[in-house]
């Protein structure tokens, strides 16, 4: 007896830990929903065992999607789908002047706000979609972009700026110079007449630069001996005025010929003169070479640089020289660049052309040349070409191609032949062969007729 009851007891404790090993631990948490009933308590669940889930504030339940989870015989939880979906706040609107920045409208989702350039944000930068009321909603108001503003343009002695109700960004004031009593001298506007309400990168508004001044600028009238002018007539001359000149007859100009009246009273460039042409020079006249600086006439004393162009040099083998102008139009020397002669292997080579202009035995640096194509042929290049030393010319020698005209007629030509020359082959041979082909039959039937 007390056997069986121990066998009883053995059989009774392997079933409970067969149903310990059947059931389910605590369900994995879901992050959009919680469980309708508190199961903290317990550690674990028989199998069968179902749980019913709810969306959180914030969420809403897909329709047609189960929401419960059963515990099977191995021990684990059903397997469940999303059926709960975030709650989406409304747009939160245009701004205007503005930006708003919305990349999501559903719960936890942020706006972000922004101005255009010369406003400036009041209110939050940025907003988030959040539960509220059982549902969702944007915990701030749209913000507002007012303009910015600038301080009042600074003032000027002697002179004003138009007026405005009020200088924001982009407003522009000009200003101008008071009036003065009949007989005194006049102001002059001496900078940039408007400046403008602009903004930094932080969007505080400045003025875009310092106003101008009011100055009484007075230049002295320019004449100039055995000259004249040519524009500029004036009682008075006051900042920014301008002068022309033109010298007399036989007379050249030392200087510019167009000066301003500057702000501290004085030309610049400073006022010319015209000097006899007696004690100038004109410019040096140099083949192969340069003149520098180069200008159409120098008085006397004024020097200038000849240099000559590679490979050619002076006599005495050098590539620079200062040369003085000494007055009626002599210089202290005149150089000359010499490039020598090049071999009569430079002459360029023309197939199926010639040379038509220009043609030398001998070629030297600068020399030209005109080549033109035989008849039948046309020109690929340029017709004129310059020689430029070591056998080279520029640009390159030009060739002397077949017209696409002649090339067409020899092609016609040779088609025609080609044809003659078939149709005579088919006539000699072809024909002829079929022709004794048929001559005995002729004459076999004919003797066997007989």
């Amino acid at each position: 007896m007390a056997a069986g009851a121990l066998g009883v007891a053995v059989l009774l404790a392997g079933l409970c830990a067969a149903r310990e090993q059947e059931s389910c631990t605590l369900p994995d948490s879901v992050p959009y929903a919680e469980l309708v009933e508190d199961i903290s308590a317990n550690s674990s669940f028989p199998v069968g065992t179902n749980v019913r889930y709810t969306c959180r504030p914030g969420y809403r339940k897909i329709p047609g999607m189960p929401d419960n989870r059963v515990c099977g015989k191995n021990s684990t939880w059903s397997q469940i789908e999303t059926f709960c979906k975030a709650k989406s706040c409304m747009h939160p609107g245009e701004l205007e002047y503005g930006f708003v920045n919305v990349t999501d409208l559903t719960f936890g989702s942020t706006a972000t706000f922004s101005c255009e350039k010369g406003y400036r944000l009041y209110g939050r930068s940025q907003i988030s979609c959040v539960i509220k009321d059982k549902g969702v909603d944007w915990d701030g108001n749209l913000p507002l972009c007012d303009i910015v503003p600038c301080g009042p343009p600074p003032s000027i002695a002697n002179g004003h700026y138009t007026e405005a109700d009020n200088y924001v960004y982009q407003t522009t004031v000009t200003y101008s110079c008071n009036n003065v009593q009949k007989g005194e001298d006049p102001f002059s506007l001496i900078g940039s007449p408007s400046i403008f309400c602009t903004v930094d990168e932080n969007s505080n508004g400045f003025w875009s630069g310092p106003p101008p001044r009011c100055k009484v600028v007075i230049c002295e009238n320019p004449e100039v001996e055995n000259g004249r002018k040519l524009s500029g007539f004036a009682s008075h001359y006051s900042y920014g005025s301008m002068v022309v000149f033109k010298c007399d007859p036989d007379y050249v100009l030392s200087g510019e010929n167009i000066i301003t009246c500057q702000e501290n009273s004085t030309w610049y460039p400073p006022i010319p003169t015209c000097k006899k042409i007696s004690e100038a020079c004109s410019a040096p006249e140099i083949s192969h070479g340069a003149v520098v600086p180069l200008k159409s006439a120098y008085l006397r004393g004024e020097s200038v640089q000849i240099s000559c162009n590679p490979p050619c040099a002076f006599a005495d083998g050098g590539t620079e020289v200062t040369v003085t102008c000494q007055g009626q139009n002599t210089w202290s020397s005149k150089p000359n660049c010499a490039c020598g002669p090049e071999s009569s292997d430079s002459s360029p080579v023309i197939s199926h052309g010639r040379i038509i202009d220009g043609k030398k035995s001998v070629y030297s640096i600068g020399d030209s040349v005109k080549i033109e194509c035989y008849a039948g042929y046309t020109l690929h290049g340029a017709a004129r070409i310059e020689y430029i030393g070591e056998g080279r010319w520029s640009p390159e020698v030009p060739i002397c191609k077949l017209s696409a005209y002649i090339i067409a007629i020899i092609c016609v030509i040779v088609a025609v032949l080609v044809f003659l020359a078939a149709f005579w082959i088919f006539k000699k041979y072809i024909s002829q062969e079929g022709k004794s082909d048929s001559t005995p039959h002729t004459a076999k039937y004919t003797s066997c007729k007989a």
